[in-house]
């Protein structure tokens, strides 16, 4: 449930994904302008997109070559439909080669013997339609093949230094190119461009807004809920999950039961603080199950990531089909619908089977809640933000009330401590040290004022010793690496720069209050190519 095609009153931008790495940016972009957008595979049926009755199609880059068998290819009878529905098209990078392709144009591999253009690339622009000015800028390139002809009516409007055809238009049935990549933050006129394309060209007018997803969707709440219907949320401690609980709480009154499950890999006094949290700030009914000893328990012996992560969500729906069952016992029937605070980043790196809206993009982990769920689930799953980024959830949040204090919380991976632990999670004394190493972290974090600046910070317990000094004697005592990032939605992240004195002080404080710690390294990897959690 939440599905984009379910937000019916909005202005839609329906983009056809062919797997490039930069398809979920062209999303943000469209939301920043207060625009609409999904994704859809690149292959989808005509009548798929129909039902959107798109007012802009966008085409995105892609990894294949139009030219080569089996590449993939718009749906059958899209560029008819959009000129007669008078439905602009953008076409970027591999979007572009397709158009041309399949538009009569020609496509091949891009100078032979020197290979493509990739990265910073400045390029030339015409005064026309598409652009303002005969100018020059920089844009981000990622292309090995090129566009060699034009579809009848086509012209350039755009070239690189080695004579590329970076930009083409044809204003009279409202088809447009684009080489570059103007959805990344290294094309500078990148914005200004999807800007002028959506409010200039395709008329939009920007109307959505996080009230809108709102009341769309306790509108479908109420439609898919039955006035004798109890639901079940399952409450993690984080924001996300606390928002969709407001949102149907709101929806369905006393009729929603709040689980929270104390899985064993909690942070620091969390089942206390959050405990607190729901019934002082929230005042969502929220009942406690201990699941720990056989939480630990299934994970005993597990090392890889991916069978971690499956492990964990099926034991959380265990709980939950349990606890189903007790409230059976008390309201006569039994709840047929779980609430989840599935984000739009989890089901992007889950990355669902054939038949989701992101079958060209690969998969980089499978999050507890989307690709960890059992194959016999037998609840039906309420998820009100599944197609949202967290900062979005966040201004619903705010529009529904939730405490400030709240919903600036650094995220929390439902999994908890178990991904933050490298390897079996029950070896030795691994979750104390964990604990007391984040606890003293977050503690520094908050102490020198740098929380809010932060998206996420964690500490990660690493599966190696190393020798150490203290109380001069020899140590042999565990790693404990520090993450810290920053970041708009949690797709892509830069590590947070600490100043000198800060690591000093944090280092010092874990090293002498966690006895089983002599060494603390600090992550500085982005990403990509690295993800925020280690696991």
């Amino acid at each position: 449930m939440g599905g984009p095609k379910q937000v019916l009153d909005r202005e839609a931008v329906v983009i056809l994904d062919y797997g490039s790495q930069y398809t979920q940016l062209i999303t943000r972009r469209c939301r920043e302008l207060s625009i609409f957008s999904e994704i859809v595979p690149g292959d989808t049926t005509l009548e798929r997109i129909k039902e959107d009755a798109p007012r802009v199609v966008i085409l995105s880059g892609g990894p294949n070559s139009v030219h080569v068998e089996g590449a993939p290819k718009v749906p059958e009878g899209l560029f008819e439909y959009c000129k007669e529905n008078h439905v602009p098209v953008l076409g970027i990078c591999y979007g572009m080669q397709l158009m041309v392709q399949t538009l009569g144009g020609s496509v091949s591999c891009a100078f032979k013997g020197e290979g493509g253009e990739y990265g910073h690339t400045s390029i030339a622009t015409k005064s026309s339609r598409l652009f303002q000015a005969d100018e020059e800028q920089t844009v981000w390139m990622s292309h090995g093949d090129e566009t060699k002809t034009l579809p009848e009516g086509f012209s350039v409007v755009g070239t690189s230094p080695k004579g590329t055809i970076v930009a083409i238009e044809n204003p009279g049935i409202g088809f447009y190119g684009l080489q570059y990549h103007p959805e990344v933050m290294h094309t500078e006129k990148g914005m200004e461009t999807l800007s002028h394309f959506l409010f200039k060209i395709a008329g939009l007018k920007g109307s959505w807004s996080m009230q809108n997803v709102f009341d769309e969707q306790v509108r479908l709440i109420h439609s898919k809920v039955g006035p004798g219907d109890h639901v079940i949320c399952a409450l993690s401690g984080g924001v996300d999950s606390a928002v969709a609980a407001t949102m149907v709480h709101k929806a369905i009154g006393d009729r929603l039961h709040c689980v929270f499950v104390d899985n064993g890999l909690l942070r620091y006094k969390e089942r206390e603080r959050v405990m607190d949290t729901f019934e002082k700030h929230l005042h969502l009914p929220v009942t406690c199950i201990d699941a720990s000893e056989r939480m630990l328990t299934r994970l005993k012996g597990l090392a890889d990531p991916e069978t971690k992560r499956k492990a964990i969500g099926e034991l959380f729906i265990r709980v939950f089909e349990e606890f189903a069952g007790v409230l059976e016992a008390k309201i006569g029937s039994k709840p047929r619908f779980l609430v989840q605070g599935t984000l739009y980043p989890d089901v992007i790196e889950s990355c669902p089977p054939p038949g989701t809206n992101l079958k060209h993009s690969h998969m980089i982990k499978s999050h507890h809640n989307v690709g960890g769920l059992p194959e016999d689930l037998k609840f039906e799953l309420i998820e009100p933000l599944r197609w949202l980024f967290k900062d979005e959830v966040r201004k619903i949040g705010a529009l529904m009330g939730v405490p400030k204090q709240f919903l600036s919380r650094h995220p929390f991976p439902g999994p908890g401590l178990a991904v933050r632990i490298l390897g079996d999670v029950t070896v030795g004394s691994a979750l104390e040290v964990l604990r007391l190493a984040d606890e003293i972290y977050t503690s520094t974090i908050r102490e020198f004022g740098l929380y809010d600046d932060i998206w996420q910070a964690f500490a990660v317990f690493l599966p190696v010793k190393s020798v150490g000094v203290q109380g001069d004697q020899r140590t042999h005592s565990h790693v404990i690496a520090l993450r810290a990032v920053c970041s708009a939605d949690g797709m892509t992240a830069d590590w947070y720069p600490f100043d000198g004195k800060f690591l000093k002080e944090v280092s010092s404080r874990i090293c002498n209050k966690v006895k089983s710690v002599n060494r603390v390294v600090y992550d500085i990897t982005s990403k990509p190519p690295g993800t925020i959690e280690w696991e």
